[in-house]
């Protein structure tokens, strides 16, 4: 089943339920993979865009999220934390932290980095092994971590 079907599914179930939280969050997901289409000059996405759409979405409401923490919303943050899960619904699941640890240590044995200068070749080498299944910041934690 792909993504676009998965979501007029899961958007169906949510009008029944009377669900508009997630009925928003979804047409919004929709929407954006309709712009990207578009964009694309395509009919279907392929599951790589598609990721590619989901983790931008996450990325917007995470940023949205400290926005609105930094400037004391609290009914807004609670909106955000719920729209991030809907979406993280529609993603692969997530690594852990050992799992991400062990990919960033052999791409930087693979790409020979021995310096903080070398954070690029390797950052590059490592974002499309984990695409959808970490966020960039904890990546680039990781690998300064072990460049130090």
């Amino acid at each position: 089943m792909s993504l676009l079907e998965k979501l007029n599914e899961d958007m169906k179930q949510a009008m029944k339920n009377r669900d508009k939280e997630t009925l928003g969050v979804i047409r919004m997901i929709k929407a954006s993979i309709q712009n990207e289409s578009i964009k694309l000059g395509k009919d279907t996405l392929t599951e790589d865009e598609d990721l590619t759409i989901l983790s931008r979405e996450v990325k917007q409401r995470k940023d949205s999220l400290q926005e609105f923490k930094s400037a004391g919303r609290d009914d807004l943050v609670k909106k955000m934390e719920t729209e991030i899960s809907i979406v993280q619904r529609y993603m692969p699941e997530q690594l852990s932290e050992g799992e991400l640890s062990e990919i960033i240590q052999q791409t930087i044995q693979e790409v020979n980095a021995t310096t903080k200068k070398d954070m690029g070749k390797v950052m590059s080498a490592v974002m499309p092994k984990v695409k959808g299944k970490a966020d960039g910041s904890q990546i680039k934690d990781i690998v300064l971590k072990y460049l130090n």
